[in-house]
């Protein structure tokens, strides 16, 4: 009945420590317990923790104790009696049922609002995970500040530093002409195709500075932001001083910004997943399931994508299904002592990486360039007999991979009638096609890339009305966060992505996604931007 026809109800409690408003919607509010929604329910939780509110839940009473006084009272009790048990009813109720009743919706509401918040951040770090890599470009990456400067990093197309530098473009320093002068110079130097820049303190004046000098050289190089969330934990971390021993926080902060356009996939594992800052409360649900969640999902991304073994770092090869920290650790000292890999069956002499190991990861490591083609596939081992066996009868050999003569040899195959002569199923049949036709696809290849600047907008621009591209950079419950080039993300209220019924902003769209949407209100004072995706 309480959950039925009961309201959850919130107000000010201390109003004063609240100095932003954030839970001003909250400070008298009231709303029915089945009909309210997760983000509602963790967004009191907090509210509540951080003592700015006061949360119960109003039951029906006069209704529970008139169903109570039904069940409790017989016909023909004495007054005396009856009064007294009417009052022992109505105390029971009050004193002791309602409060069990209360704490254990309350827990119910939470626990729902958990999962659903553990749900939307696996959803969004998967997405997250998968964008679309730029590869084979050289990157300048920018860290913005304003006392301590920006710090720049060249990295060319395989990730590896080639210069650092701090510049003084913005305050208090504003030294334009001499951080032009650096720029240009690497510019000059290396063949930078792109500059990253991270979103965090200064990034708005730093972008200004970085469009301004494309436009002044008239450069052929883009600019994009990038979401630098995590970046700092993971510049500060045992991981990163491991991996930059000789450099400070910022710069290898700098680095990370510039890796992430390149390959964000093989940047953000090494990351604490709770720290890139993709999720909705996700500090505010249990921690152990969280990380279990978000585990998995790292491991199905990177496994998804596959790894090559000579270029990836112990963080990304720890999440291959079958390895571990250690086994990891010990495929990168092996291939720092002995060189590359040539094929993937010297994986076999790695410490601790037995038969069952290497039986359980090896479909996911990929070795490039190396004596036996079908190596770079994610073709199992245990298969490649069959695989031979299928492109000898076609007229082909392990050499021919990907070829426009394999692909038109293999469209006209009659898979059922191959399968059964290999005597293999038909699933892994059509595997072991798609993998000699595009023995390198990455999955991510087929996702829209992201989204390039030339030029720079600030809030003051903003006119309502106004169309604009964004990136998506976070998807909730209520709606999606748009980094449309200014330094606060828009948010697209659910109500606002379609003029059809939308059940959940994840029906539409993922974090990555670039969609076109339209100004529709500007707040200054409260730093929120309103964007419609109807036009």
């Amino acid at each position: 009945m309480t959950h039925q026809k009961g309201l959850i109800q919130s107000k000010a409690k201390k109003q004063d420590i609240d100095e932003k408003q954030v839970y001003e919607m909250y400070y008298e509010y009231s709303e029915a317990v089945r009909a309210i929604v997760s983000h509602r329910v963790l967004a009191l939780n907090r509210g509540e923790k951080e003592g700015v509110l006061k949360v119960s839940i109003e039951p029906p009473t006069e209704q529970v104790h008139t169903y109570l006084k039904r069940q409790v009272l017989q016909k023909g009790i004495p007054g005396k009696q009856h009064d007294f048990l009417v009052q022992t009813i109505e105390d029971s109720y009050k004193r002791l049922i309602q409060p069990s009743i209360e704490r254990e919706i309350r827990n119910t509401l939470t626990e729902k609002a958990e999962e659903q918040a553990i749900t939307i951040f696996s959803t969004n770090l998967k997405n997250l995970l998968l964008q679309p890599p730029l590869k084979g470009k050289y990157v300048l990456g920018v860290d913005p500040a304003y006392r301590t400067g920006c710090k720049l990093v060249v990295v060319d197309d395989t990730g590896k530093v080639q210069a650092i530098n701090v510049i003084y473009p913005t305050a208090p320093k504003h030294d334009v002409q001499g951080a032009e002068k650096t720029v240009m110079d690497y510019i000059e130097k290396y063949p930078i195709e792109l500059v990253a820049i991270g979103n965090g303190t200064a990034s708005r004046e730093t972008e200004q500075f970085i469009a301004d000098t494309i436009g002044k050289y008239e450069l052929d190089i883009s600019y994009m932001i990038v979401n630098e969330a995590g970046a700092s934990v993971y510049s500060a971390s045992k991981l990163a001083r491991e991996e930059f021993p000789d450099l400070q926080v910022e710069e290898r902060s700098a680095v990370s910004i510039a890796r992430r356009v390149q390959d964000p996939l093989a940047e953000l594992v090494k990351i604490d997943p709770k720290s890139i800052g993709v999720g909705q409360y996700q500090h505010d649900v249990s921690q152990k399931k969280l990380n279990q969640s978000l585990t998995f999902v790292v491991e199905t991304a990177v496994n998804q994508v596959g790894v090559d073994v000579n270029t990836a770092s112990p963080s990304l090869l720890q999440y291959v299904s079958g390895l571990n920290k250690t086994v990891a650790n010990n495929i990168v000292k092996y291939r720092d002592e002995n060189g590359r890999f040539t094929s993937r069956e010297t994986l076999k002499g790695i410490p601790r990486l037995g038969n069952k190991t290497f039986e359980q990861s090896i479909g996911f490591l990929r070795v490039m360039d190396g004596e036996q083609p079908l190596d770079r596939t994610p073709i199992h081992p245990e298969t490649y007999p069959a695989t031979k066996h299928l492109l000898q009868e076609i007229g082909f050999t392990p050499n021919d991979l990907g070829t426009d003569q394999l692909k038109d040899a293999l469209a006209n195959l009659d898979q059922n009638k191959m399968a059964d002569q290999l005597e293999i199923g038909r699933p892994t049949l059509e595997d072991i096609v798609k993998a000699l036709v595009s023995p390198n696809r990455d999955p991510r290849d087929d996702l829209p890339k992201p989204l390039l600047k030339k030029s720079v907008l600030s809030m003051d621009d903003l006119t309502e009305g106004m169309e604009l591209q964004g990136t998506v950079r976070n998807v909730v419950d209520f709606g999606v966060f748009v980094d449309i080039g200014v330094k606060q993300d828009g948010l697209v209220h659910i109500s606002k992505m379609s003029n059809q019924f939308v059940k959940h902003p994840m029906d539409l769209v993922s974090v990555g996604d670039v969609v076109t949407v339209w100004v529709e209100q500007v707040d200054q004072q409260k730093q929120r931007i309103a964007l419609t995706m109807i036009s």
